[in-house]
């Protein structure tokens, strides 16, 4: 067991201190600004990254808003099963995000898409759908980063090799933004 916990830290470590860390700064003042300007935050994910996705959903609407007059406003698109899957009998899997775009999603509005490969068909869809839209897309990607590397506004893209750490390194990023906003004193647009 030691040579797992040793393996993983070291694999962590090394993950963290790589250049990406510096991009964060950019999806925080994206997020700040859409925030103050009234506009909508989406994220999505699968597997672990759908969790992910509705985990910092939580952060941003209530941890990021506590010292603000008001949260963010802000979706995991995970977060109804309902609706995904009405979506994936009736139009595919790979749709279950990209019409909820469609549907809600607006100029100004953000996207922030996680994923460890970076090249599943709903996700990939879900950013070509927002792009169409005039929303700024961030994806938090691992591995090789993918289609969506390529597709998305912003990549926020870790080089490794680890499905787990790729995950995890979605939630650090996004408590990183979610303490840095905390701290914010947002001006709200009337």
């Amino acid at each position: 067991m030691q040579q797992y916990i040793k393996k993983y830290r070291d694999s962590l470590i090394d993950t963290l201190n790589q250049d990406t860390m510096n991009l964060i700064p950019g999806l925080a003042n994206a997020i700040a600004e859409a925030w103050s300007g009234g506009s909508t935050i989406y994220l999505c994910g699968n597997g672990g990254s759908a969790g992910n996705a509705i985990h910092l959903a939580n952060d941003f609407i209530y941890g990021a808003g506590i010292n603000n007059d008001k949260g963010i406003r802000v979706e995991g698109l995970p977060s109804n099963s309902a609706v995904i899957t009405c979506l994936a009998n009736d139009i595919g899997y790979e749709n279950i995000y990209s019409e909820q775009l469609r549907v809600k999603g607006n100029k100004g509005d953000i996207l922030i898409a996680l994923s460890g490969s970076g090249n599943s068909p709903n996700i990939i869809k879900a950013i070509q759908q927002a792009n169409e839209l005039e929303m700024k897309t961030f994806a938090i990607l691992g591995f090789d980063g993918g289609k969506c590397k390529e597709i998305v506004h912003h990549p926020i893209h870790f080089e490794v090799n680890d499905m787990q750490i790729s995950e995890d390194l979605q939630l650090i990023v996004g408590h990183i933004c979610m303490q840095w906003l905390f701290d914010q004193k947002i001006s709200f647009k009337k």
